[in-house]
């Protein structure tokens, strides 16, 4: 079977899993089918693009799961007229997928060559509404915002109070908080008026985020 025969197949898996899952809001599936998941991730792991398990990328990352990413993705309930910061840029599937669901995605990382093989793939997709800067999240970026939504895929050892001060009246933060060392509990953040709401939705297992940037790399 074809390379492509094949992927169709794994997104028709990835579908039903979805199904089980509750999740079938066309748009949000549309998207994802739209921006194709092999381009994203190294080729000696093209079997597992649209699988649940997590997959090595460069720079010692990993790119979490889709069944993960997608359920992040349906609580995040993006709307056409949002701004977005994505925290951990990645292999940039991710960003590009939000930025065909909002109307702006900015996306950060601390690894320059992350960001520039994602801009690169951003470009390839004629994605013009992502941008992209190689900078610490571990701080949240000043003179930004205010974003409806944002996203994490790094975890934080305590609640990001400076992250979800930019967050518009009624914006969501989905991101893990707990030790880096161990497991963390993914939470949704909602701001309302100057307070906020904290929900949390799941158990989760990622990469701490690292204070600075990347030296080499």
């Amino acid at each position: 079977m074809s390379k492509k025969g094949e992927s169709r197949e794994d997104i028709a898996a990835y579908l039903l899993r979805m199904r089980s899952y509750g999740i079938s809001e066309k748009r949000l599936l549309a998207a994802i089918e739209a921006t194709p998941r092999e381009d994203f991730i190294p080729g000696q792991w093209i079997n597992a693009a649209y699988s649940s398990r997590m997959i090595p990328i460069d720079c010692g990352e990993s790119i979490e799961g889709l069944d993960m990413q997608t359920q992040i993705f349906a609580t995040l309930d993006v709307q056409q007229n949002h701004r977005i910061l994505e925290i951990g840029t990645g292999s940039g599937f991710t960003a590009a997928v939000l930025a065909r669901l909002g109307q702006r995605v900015t996306t950060i990382d601390r690894y320059n060559t992350l960001c520039k093989t994602a801009i690169q793939r951003f470009q390839a997709l004629e994605l013009n509404n992502i941008i992209t800067k190689h900078m610490d999240g571990s701080e949240s970026p000043s003179g930004e915002g205010p974003f409806d939504r944002i996203v994490s895929w790094v975890a934080f050892e305590g609640l990001p109070r400076s992250y979800v001060e930019l967050l518009s009246s009624g914006g969501i933060m989905i991101t893990p908080i707990g030790p880096g060392g161990g497991g963390q509990t993914l939470a949704k953040l909602t701001k309302i008026g100057s307070r906020f709401e904290r929900e949390d939705i799941a158990s989760v297992r990622l990469q701490p985020v690292k204070p600075g940037l990347a030296t080499a790399l």
